[in-house]
């Protein structure tokens, strides 16, 4: 994967992701196949954080079920990949302070 657009595939806007911001926490929904290094590398480019990421932590999720049955199967989302990207202290992502 080189395409760096290809690994972040969007920010997670939710009350948990907003909350982790106040500790430079970033919240990102992946390619299920990035590893850490490469959603790294992908975030300085993207962001311009050359040095400024602490950590990465990244988690798979699991996909609801949803709707009614069909065929004797229930219907389920997707599973997908959420990363969780530490900033330094004082750093921060400025597309973010919009929002």
């Amino acid at each position: 994967m080189n395409d760096v657009y290809q690994v972040i595939l969007h920010p997670q806007i939710t009350e948990k992701s907003t909350v982790l911001r106040e500790e430079n926490k970033y919240a990102f929904v992946v390619n299920r196949n990035a590893t850490k290094v490469q959603i790294r590398r992908a975030a300085e480019e993207l962001f311009d954080l050359k040095g400024d990421i602490v950590s990465v932590h990244t988690m798979q999720v699991r996909g609801k079920p949803k709707g009614k049955m069909h065929r004797y199967k229930r219907g389920r989302r997707p599973h997908w990949k959420k990363a969780i990207i530490t900033l330094r202290e004082g750093a921060t992502i400025q597309a973010f302070e919009s929002i």
